[in-house]
């Protein structure tokens, strides 16, 4: 009898722990979670998580419409993709085995964006100006939905994150206040538009080049494989803990907000890690979603705000210039289906944050905003472009330059320079560049002045090609509205642009 009685206990005693450990296995992925939002159709929404090897998984979507999945736990991982389900909710979502269950509620399916980049990405909606009559409005956006990475580093790509900063929630003054005030802004314009859930996934680190974030693969397209500062963020480190380990979420798109760090760090070849890592992240998450997220998913940016008023260091304005493949705009050939917020014209001064941290982030965001519904929703009657040159003649007295657009203008000596020569080589930042004064303009032209150029020929022109080329929104040349600035341009007239004799 007492054999018997102790091989129970002991069996009891197996089954118990059996169950245990089978309850603290079966689990969806970090970032899956209660008030989240799951991309609607037509996309499908990818749904994984770890449980006992070779068992039977059943995930169920209950709400508005049902769906039922059964799928094996293979290498400890489950993982189903949903048939596409329309924008609205909420839903539950169960996953559940013979021995444990695990829930998602308030799930909404909408829009998912990605926000990624550096400090001015991280900047916080308590930090921005009128914070707190922003986070007044958050009860007015409850499908909205926020979440966030939390910053950790990793030498090797990782399955799933190492932890969660902010968890999905529906947005409260008292959390948001912690959250980018870049990402949640632009989802609160894009819901405004759309009105539909928006789910936004913040992953950003201030002080970090491209570099950190980009896979060992797109850096080797740039030759960029080797870390050469040991004071910079080492390479991938990253891309492996907080963007590897979302790739199976499918998502809508992403917007980034980075590159003060490569102002001083690989600067020339920003042009090149820049583009790579984007395409290598479109790549990467199209196939980490199986195909459901776009392989030219769409990818806004933000253009390099101010830094140093009276600054002559190029850093910012190479930056600028290479943020689009120098080609001065997007979307361009090298860089399809991408926008960009122009953002120079936005210089805070006095900012308590230091001036390389500008507090408004409304109008970055609204210009995001704009560039999405061009790109991204196709609505032809939205401008996003600031006027960009289509033409450019020159006589022995004046640039004539002919813009693509309507212009509103008001007039300077220094935003517009030229660079004079009697070669035929291209002017580059380190030439010598002479102010050109406004003479006129028209509806859609500039005439400069060349005076200064004397008895040689003037061989390039730039615009706002400095740190901090103007006061707060007080740039020259705008579209039309007065809304969108002209991006900061260099052109060669020897290699890309006609004259007249």
């Amino acid at each position: 009898f007492l054999s018997w009685l102790f091989l129970n206990v002991l069996l009891c005693c197996f089954i118990f722990n059996l169950f245990v450990c089978v309850d603290g296995n079966l689990s969806f992925a970090s970032y899956y979670g209660d008030h989240m939002v799951l991309q609607k159709s037509p996309d499908r929404a990818v749904l994984w998580g770890f449980g006992p090897e070779s068992e039977q998984v059943t995930v169920f979507l209950s709400g508005p419409v049902t769906q039922k999945t059964l799928v094996t736990v293979t290498g400890g991982i489950w993982r189903v993709t949903l048939d596409p389900v329309d924008a609205g909710g909420p839903y539950n979502v169960t996953a559940s085995s013979w021995s444990s269950t695990a829930t998602l509620t308030d799930v909404l399916f909408g829009d998912v964006w990605l926000c990624g980049g550096q400090s001015n990405m991280y900047f916080k909606m308590s930090q921005i100006f009128n914070a707190s009559e922003e986070l007044a409005l958050s009860a007015k956006y409850p499908h909205v939905r926020p979440f966030m990475v939390a910053l950790n580093r990793s030498e090797i790509e990782l399955p799933d994150l190492i932890q969660v900063e902010l968890p999905w929630f529906e947005p409260t003054a008292t959390v948001l206040a912690e959250f980018s005030a870049v990402c949640w802004l632009f989802g609160r314009y894009m819901y405004d538009n759309l009105n539909y859930p928006i789910g936004l996934v913040e992953s950003c680190w201030g002080g970090t080049p491209v570099e950190a974030w980009s896979s060992t693969r797109a850096l080797q397209k740039c030759g960029l494989e080797k870390t050469e500062d040991s004071h910079i963020e080492k390479n991938s480190v990253m891309w492996n803990s907080m963007i590897h380990p979302l790739l199976n979420m499918t998502i809508k798109g992403a917007i980034w907000y980075q590159g003060e760090a490569n102002a001083v760090y690989h600067q020339d070849n920003y042009n090149c890690s820049f583009p790579a890592m984007i395409d290598d992240w479109r790549m990467a998450f199209h196939l980490g979603s199986g195909g459901q997220t776009a392989l030219d998913f769409p990818f806004g940016f933000v253009q390099l705000s101010t830094y140093q008023k009276h600054s002559t260091d190029d850093g910012f304005p190479n930056i600028r210039w290479h943020q689009t493949a120098d080609t001065g705009f997007v979307p361009n050939p090298r860089m399809k289906k991408t926008f960009m917020a122009v953002a120079l014209d936005l210089p805070d001064g006095t900012s308590p944050y230091g001036t390389i941290h500008p507090r408004d982030k409304q109008d970055v965001a609204y210009r995001l905003t704009l560039g999405a519904r061009a790109v991204v929703d196709n609505e032809r009657d939205v401008p996003f472009l600031g006027p960009f040159p289509s033409q450019i003649l020159s006589t022995q007295m004046y640039v004539y330059i002919t813009y693509d657009q309507t212009i509103s203008v008001t007039p300077s000596k220094n935003i517009f320079e030229i660079c004079c020569s009697g070669i035929w080589a291209p002017c580059g930042p380190g030439s010598l560049w002479f102010p050109a004064p406004i003479i006129q303009w028209g509806p859609n032209t500039i005439q400069l002045s060349t005076a200064l150029c004397q008895v040689s020929e003037v061989a390039a022109v730039r615009y706002a090609w400095k740190d901090w080329p103007c006061d707060f929104k007080a740039c020259p040349v705008y579209g039309d509205s007065g809304i969108l600035p002209a991006p900061p341009f260099i052109i060669n007239r020897f290699f890309t642009w006609p004259t007249t004799s």
